[in-house]
C-alpha cells in the first residue's frame, strides 16, 4: 500500500470523527492532554433494581453481545437450524462496550455508567458497579466516557476495566469480583480501547488509542510503564487514523500482538519494551482481534481509510505468519472464536458509522460461506457462554 504518510494530515484536516479522534460531536477547539489522575466521585446512587429472571436457563454455547446502540446485552443462539436466534436481552447501562465472562457464568460488562454484573444462566442483572473515576455526563457514541476494554484475571479474583475520560487520560480500575467493589486505580493513556492480562496475572495492559501507546500496570503494586506503539509515527496526533486499537497476549511468550491497517503486526515484548514488525496482507483498517486455541490470530478489518484500501474482512493468520483473508459484508468490530477453533463470530456493531445489528459467522476451515445472525443493537463486545 502507498501514501500512508499522508493519512494523518488528511484526517486532521477533516472533522475529527471516528477513529481519527474527537469527543462525540466535533470539538470546537483541539483537546490537550491533562493529568492522568483519577478523581473520586461523590457517593453513587444505588443501582437500579435487578431485571426479572428469564423463563428458562441459557443454553451452553449461546453468544452474548454488548449492545452499544442500546442499554442491553443480548443472548443469541448460534445454531442456524433454530428458528429463534435471539433468546432475550438484559438491561445493563448506557452504551455497553466490552464484556468478559468468568468460569461461573457471570458476565462483567463495561458501560458508560459502571460495570454491570450479569448472571448469564438466568439472564438477570445482579448489580452495576460505579466507577471511582469521574467521566462527566453519561452519554452515548464513540467518545462517551466510561468503560471500554475489560479483562478478567487468570484466577478470576479481579476484573480490570479501562475507563475513558473525555478530554484527558484514561484510568484502569480494578474490581474485586467477590465484593464487587473498585479496589484500585492506575493512570493509563487516552481512550483505553482494549485491556489484556499477562498469562501469569502479574501485569495488565491497556491499549491506549489516542496516545499511541500501551500502558503496563503491575497488579501487585500499581506501578505503570508506558510503551509507544506507533509503527507509522504519531504525526497528526488526535486526527490520525494510524493508532493502536485492540491487542492480544500470546500465551507462549507473553508478547502483545497489535495489528495495524492490514499491513503491519506489531509484536511488543512488555519485559523489554521493544517491538518488532511483521507484514500483514489485508490492507484495511483493523480493530478487534483474538487468538484461536492453536495460536491462529484472527483480526477484524473494518474497511478502507484511503481510496486504494480494501474492504472489510477477517484475517486468519497462522502462527507461522501465513494469512487467509475472508471478505465481510460491511464494517465489523470485534471477534471471538469457538473452543474447537473452527468458527469465528464477528460483531457488526463498529464504533463508527456504517455499523450493522448482527453477527457474521465465519467457518475457519473454509468449507462453508459466512452467514449472518440477528443480534442486538450495534453489537461490539462478544463472548461465548
Amino acid at each position: 500500500m502507498n501514501a500512508r504518510h499522508a493519512v494523518p494530515a488528511l484526517a486532521a484536516a477533516a472533522v475529527l470523527a471516528g477513529c481519527a479522534g474527537g469527543t462525540g460531536a466535533a470539538p470546537a477547539t483541539p483537546r490537550t492532554p491533562d493529568s492522568a489522575t483519577a478523581v473520586p466521585t461523590a457517593p453513587a446512587a444505588p443501582s437500579p433494581a435487578p431485571s426479572k429472571p428469564a423463563a428458562a436457563a441459557t443454553p451452553h454455547g449461546t453468544l452474548l453481545v454488548a449492545d452499544f446502540g442500546a442499554d442491553t446485552v443480548t443472548f443469541v443462539d448460534p445454531d442456524p437450524g433454530h428458528d429463534r436466534r435471539t433468546l432475550g436481552s438484559v438491561e445493563v447501562g448506557t452504551a455497553p462496550y466490552g464484556l468478559v465472562v468468568d468460569d461461573k457464568g457471570t458476565a462483567w460488562v463495561a458501560t458508560a455508567e459502571g460495570v454491570a454484573v450479569v448472571d448469564t444462566a438466568n439472564r438477570t442483572r445482579l448489580a452495576r458497579i460505579p466507577y471511582r473515576t469521574r467521566t462527566g455526563p453519561v452519554t452515548t457514541g464513540e467518545y462517551r466516557g466510561g468503560g471500554m476494554g475489560i479483562a478478567l484475571a487468570p484466577d478470576g479474583r479481579h476484573v480490570y476495566v479501562g475507563v475513558n475520560v473525555p478530554g484527558g487520560n484514561g484510568v484502569l480500575e480494578t474490581i474485586d469480583t467477590a465484593t464487587r467493589e473498585v479496589t484500585d486505580t492506575a493512570a493509563v493513556g487516552r481512550r483505553p480501547f482494549d485491556v489484556d492480562v499477562s498469562p501469569d496475572g502479574a501485569e495488565v495492559y491497556a491499549t491506549d488509542h489516542d496516545s499511541f501507546d500501551v500502558t503496563a500496570v503491575n497488579t501487585a503494586d500499581g506501578r505503570t510503564r508506558r510503551f509507544e506503539v506507533a509503527p507509522y509515527g504519531t504525526e497528526g496526533g488526535l486526527g490520525s487514523w494510524l493508532k493502536p486499537h485492540y491487542a492480544v497476549v500470546r500465551p507462549a511468550d507473553g508478547k502483545l500482538l497489535l495489528p495495524f491497517e492490514g499491513e503491519r503486526l506489531v509484536v511488543l515484548d512488555p519485559r523489554t519494551g521493544r517491538s518488532t514488525i511483521e507484514r500483514m496482507t489485508a490492507d484495511t483498517h483493523q480493530h478487534g482481534t483474538t487468538l484461536a486455541p492453536d495460536g491462529t490470530l484472527l483480526v477484524v478489518g473494518t474497511g478502507p481509510i484511503l481510496s486504494d484500501d480494501k474492504g472489510p474482512s477477517l484475517t486468519i493468520r497462522t502462527p507461522g505468519g501465513s494469512e487467509r483473508v475472508v471478505p465481510l459484508d460491511g464494517p465489523h468490530e470485534d471477534v471471538t472464536v469457538s473452543a474447537d477453533g473452527r468458527t469465528a463470530y464477528v460483531t457488526q456493531g463498529f464504533t463508527r458509522d456504517g455499523y450493522g445489528n448482527g453477527i457474521t459467522v465465519v467457518d475457519l476451515t473454509g468449507k462453508k460461506q459466512p452467514f449472518e445472525l440477528a443480534a442486538g443493537s450495534r453489537p461490539l463486545g462478544i463472548a461465548i457462554l
